[in-house]
């Protein structure tokens, strides 16, 4: 009979020590990071949930396949089982590898997008708009009205308002708009996922305007998974046919292989253009290397490949997703505001419901998040207006729709007794949340900010 009980789909066959810093050497590295967790080194963090981007454990067939990467400068074979990998499940004629997402976005967006330039995303991630708005261009939002909303239980708040997206084909030159993306699934927004009809939808306008359509497919896999357990008609088809339906609906996506592809590190840039391949292999080779190995050794090559054929297995989905909402599940049962319904790769606490007394711009979740640490070593990051705020020239912020911080879980790393820790913590911090106060920025970058930034805490008034 089957049990109610979803085990995790391997056994553990290497470990690493966990230190256990005192809250006195805690206050301290804090202190030294400027409150900025990415600060931190990582040997005095206890479970660290700042990211679930190349932070996960990789398989023996993994390793096994790195012990046999090919090393050659050009024409590698470990790059040919990486691209037929990868060509077999998007469907894209054209592979180019890269070293991670966030060098395929920039390579993609240097080629296509241009000063005044309008980008459409579901919501864009911060790398990503970050190299959007590089270029001088508009990275433009338009997640449905329920993707702001964290305690809607809308099965696919990640998906893109198609009316808002026809009145910005509408309202803007269509050589302004050289590409529509969406990102699967909606990281900044929850990491909620984007329905099958909704990609077909975006896709067909895109395709009747002749706007490429692309896809940020960092949680491709997490993404099918949901569409087969929420939406009709897919409750019968396998992760892998789901994804190759998402793929085919798309002219072309970057990836950060950190993710849905279980490496620790790697990206990839997949299209149908060859003409457009062929001025991104030209960038390529001047920032990244070779066309066959894009700033990857050969052995990060064969452990990418074999990711992506493991990350569509049912047991590892069924038991990644399950992982995550258990955290939810704990914490939302002691009253812990969260994004609702919890996404695939992380649980999202509600920094603003938790902290109204602390206003956007003192930065409620930089505030949780730091607490979080203080309190039990937890190392989360905050997403609200510390990385999402629209800073204008004045000096003037407009704060993010939420005031988030992510607690991001690494693929096949903690157990279930790490994650009954992390949700002790959460809830112990959340009891006493009135305490806590706010943070003004003392130092900070023209861009993607929240990763240097320092801090120092607002005195009590």
């Amino acid at each position: 009979m089957p049990y109610r009980t979803i085990i995790e789909p391997f056994r553990i066959h290497s470990v690493q020590a966990i230190r256990y810093p005192t809250p006195e050497e805690r206050l301290a590295a804090l202190e030294a990071a400027g409150y900025n967790l990415f600060g931190l080194h990582a040997d005095d963090v206890i479970i660290d949930l700042l990211t679930d981007s190349g932070t996960g454990a990789m398989s023996s067939k993994q390793w096994a396949g790195m012990m046999d990467g090919d090393e050659s400068y050009a024409g590698s074979k470990s790059y040919y089982r990486f691209r037929d990998t990868i060509k077999e499940l998007t469907g894209f004629a054209e592979i180019i590898p890269t070293h991670q997402g966030r060098a395929a976005e920039r390579i993609l967006f240097a080629v296509t997008v241009h000063a005044g330039d309008v980008v459409p995303n579901n919501t864009h991630f911060d790398t990503t708009r970050a190299n959007v708005e590089y270029q001088h261009a508009e990275a433009r939002d338009l997640v449905i009205a329920e993707g702001h909303d964290p305690s809607s239980l809308h099965p696919f708040k990640g998906n893109m308002d198609v009316a808002a997206l026809e009145a910005t084909f509408d309202d803007v030159d269509r050589d302004r708009i050289p590409l529509a993306m969406m990102t699967v699934t909606n990281n900044s927004g929850g990491g909620q996922p984007v329905s099958m009809a909704n990609l077909r939808a975006v896709s067909e306008l895109c395709r009747n305007r002749g706007i490429p359509f692309f896809l940020d497919a960092c949680r491709f896999a997490e993404n099918a998974w949901f569409i087969k357990l929420r939406e009709p008609g897919y409750e019968d088809r396998t992760p892998r046919e789901i994804a190759r339906e998402m793929f085919s609906l798309a002219d072309g996506c970057t990836m950060s292989a950190k993710k849905d592809g279980l490496a620790n590190i790697g990206g990839f840039i997949g299209l149908n253009d060859r003409d457009l391949a062929r001025d991104c292999r030209n960038l390529l080779i001047l920032t990244e290397g070779f066309p066959t190995y894009g700033g990857l050794a050969g052995y990060d090559l064969e452990a990418i490949a074999q990711g992506l054929d493991e990350v569509l297995d049912e047991e590892y989905l069924r038991y990644r997703v399950r992982s995550t909402a258990y955290l939810a599940e704990k914490v939302l049962a002691a009253g812990v505001p969260i994004i609702q319904p919890p996404g695939g790769h992380a649980v999202y606490l509600d920094a603003a419901a938790l902290l109204p007394h602390i206003p956007p711009h003192e930065y409620p979740g930089q505030a949780l998040a730091a607490e979080l640490y203080l309190d039990g070593g937890v190392r989360g990051v905050e997403m609200g207006s510390v990385m999402f705020a629209t800073r204008h020239e004045d000096g003037t912020e407009t704060p993010a729709p939420m005031e988030l911080v992510r607690l991001a879980v690494p693929r096949r790393t903690y157990t279930q007794s790490h994650i009954d820790y992390v949700a002790e913590v959460m809830i112990d911090v959340a009891q006493r949340a009135e305490h806590l106060r706010g943070f003004r920025i003392v130092e900070q970058a023209p861009w993607l900010r929240h990763f240097t930034c320092r801090f120092e805490p607002i005195a009590d008034p």
